[in-house]
């Protein structure tokens, strides 16, 4: 293998395991419990472990190199995925049947369209916000339709910002919009996400993710969450319920199996989806804005058409932070179920 790729991709995995180790050394509990989910942090050590084993081949070269034939692989497969350890004409029929099937399917992503519509959802009010720190951020918000017809959306947040974090975040959508219609359980799609990010050489962080898949004729949510903050479920009777992590953050672990969870939501209820930007908005006195005022903010509020309450919410995280500059991208995804 070209010495000058070899070298690139060590690079990159020492920055994978650099932000890992940083993630671990420098997280608190109760974010660590959050973007695990019912996971335990020995599962981001396997996959140190996983990046400690490229590196080690990455310096004495053997990085890719196949198992039958002792030549290298595709450089392109091993981008995609630095494990890859075995020539593709050394495949099985049906191993090559599904490996075309995947660079088919990674064809179709670089050619996917990244339009963002607002869904006509019959007794669903919806509105959304999105702005970037910098010139382009992380944070990712899209509406999508399932195989079943259900009406999907998703709310992300790669770690990390600027053109770096954009540009794999464009990848991700461009992923939701090829596996979506072909799934009928947010759960199956993540999982198959994981799969696709996991040992990518370009996904320096994690990907947290929310995604659902809502009915609106039994106002029915299906909901997996990988990672992301929860997002809060204001009731009418103004209770609150936080619909917490189902799985690990995309990339932050090896193969494991993402739970699913289902609510039915009722006329008057309102789903906040969001990201880190509004709930770790900074004050002069460095506090947060948290999701205890995120709550109270809800109750207050519950009455507004999504729009206005985002414009609302916007304002209140304004005036919060002051002449504290937001260090984080936000992005703000409501929904609001009519009254009957």
């Amino acid at each position: 293998m070209d010495t000058q790729i070899l070298q690139r991709f060590r690079e990159n995995l020492l920055q994978q395991r650099q932000a890992l180790r940083d993630w671990l050394n420098n997280t608190s509990a109760q974010k660590k419990q959050i973007r695990l989910g019912p996971l335990h942090e020995q599962e981001v050590q396997t996959h140190l472990q996983v990046i400690d084993t490229a590196l080690t081949k990455a310096d004495n070269q053997t990085l890719g190199l196949c198992e039958v034939c002792h030549d290298y692989v595709e450089t392109d497969r091993l981008e995609m995925d630095f494990t890859a350890c075995v020539c593709i004409d050394h495949y099985s029929a049906e191993q090559k049947r599904r490996l075309e099937a995947e660079l088919e399917l990674a064809h179709k992503f670089q050619k996917a369209l990244l339009p963002q519509q607002f869904p006509e959802v019959p007794g669903l009010q919806i509105a959304a916000f999105s702005q970037p720190a910098e010139i382009v951020g992380g944070d990712y918000f899209d509406f999508l339709r399932f195989q079943d017809q259900a009406h999907g959306f998703a709310v992300a947040d790669v770690m990390g910002k600027g053109l770096p974090a954009s540009m794999l975040m464009a990848s991700l959508q461009a992923s939701l919009r090829i596996l979506a219609p072909e799934n009928e359980s947010p759960a199956a799609v993540a999982q198959r996400l994981n799969g696709l990010f996991c040992h990518n050489i370009h996904l320096i962080k994690f990907i947290t993710l929310f995604l659902g898949s809502y009915d609106p004729t039994t106002r029915v949510l299906k909901y997996c969450n990988a990672g992301h903050n929860p997002p809060l479920w204001l009731r009418a009777n103004k209770s609150v319920q936080w619909l917490q992590p189902t799985g690990a953050a995309i990339g932050l672990a090896e193969s494991f199996t993402f739970r699913q969870e289902t609510v039915t939501l009722s006329p008057g209820d309102i789903l906040v989806l969001y990201t880190d930007g509004v709930t770790e908005a900074m004050n002069a006195a460095r506090e947060e804005f948290g999701e205890n005022r995120l709550a109270e903010f809800v109750q207050r509020h519950a009455a507004l058409h999504p729009k206005d309450f985002i414009k609302a919410l916007r304002l209140a995280l304004n005036e919060f932070a002051g002449e504290q500059a937001h260090h984080d991208d936000v992005t703000i995804v409501v929904g609001k179920v009519k009254l009957n």
